[in-house]
């Protein structure tokens, strides 16, 4: 008798103890809202993006100083080891040309653009932030500073701020056509009134 009342407190006491772990057990927590993935996107698509947006047609070259023959190889070598895709190769090249000439915007620009092919996003929005400022803000130049800032962010995952670069774009853009037609207006007046002087001697010439 005392072994069979043992045997049932045993069993009663097993009972309990199941089901006060199956009670405060490890709760099972509901999973949370996922945030969306940044596209996996290519550096090597983000800078043909880059490209594309500057065009073909980089006319800008015409207007820019000579440069050191070293910058020039130096240039060159990058362009040659990007084709190879040794980046850091280019991006020593370059690095070594921004010693020589710091504040060139077209070095600087294809400096942004090596980092950009290297996942250093932050560097390549910093190198074309600057480019800008030293640059013509105008022609594929320019739009290839704005292309690698949008880029940039959008790697980054900033897609309002990659939005804004495309707007801030766009502002640039047409303050320095307004400048340009402001100094085409003043050279128009110049021109009218040397012109008016021109006529004005030649007839004075004439009357005498």
């Amino acid at each position: 008798m005392i072994k069979k009342n043992f045997l049932c407190r045993a069993a009663l006491l097993f009972a309990v103890s199941s089901l006060l772990s199956a009670c405060f057990g490890t709760p099972v927590v509901p999973a949370g809202p996922v945030a969306p993935a940044v596209p996996q996107v290519a550096p090597e698509q983000r800078l043909a993006a880059v490209i594309a947006a500057g065009g073909a047609d980089d006319r800008e070259l015409a207007v820019q100083p000579l440069r050191d023959p070293e910058v020039q190889d130096l240039r060159e070598a990058a362009a040659s080891a990007v084709a190879a895709r040794n980046y850091a190769a280019a991006a020593e090249a370059l690095n070594h040309a921004l010693l020589i000439v710091a504040d060139d915007p077209a070095v600087l620009q294809e400096r942004a653009e090596v980092a950009l092919l290297q996942s250093e996003y932050e560097r390549a929005q910093t190198l074309s932030q600057r480019a800008f400022e030293l640059g013509s803000k105008v022609g594929p130049l320019c739009r290839r500073h704005w292309a690698t800032i949008e880029q940039a962010r959008l790697a980054l995952g900033q897609h309002e701020a990659a939005a804004t670069a495309l707007v801030d774009a766009e502002q640039q853009v047409r303050q320095c056509i307004a400048v340009a037609l402001a100094e085409v207006d003043e050279a128009r007046v110049r021109g009218d009134r040397e012109r008016r002087l021109v006529q004005a001697v030649i007839a004075e010439v004439h009357a005498d």
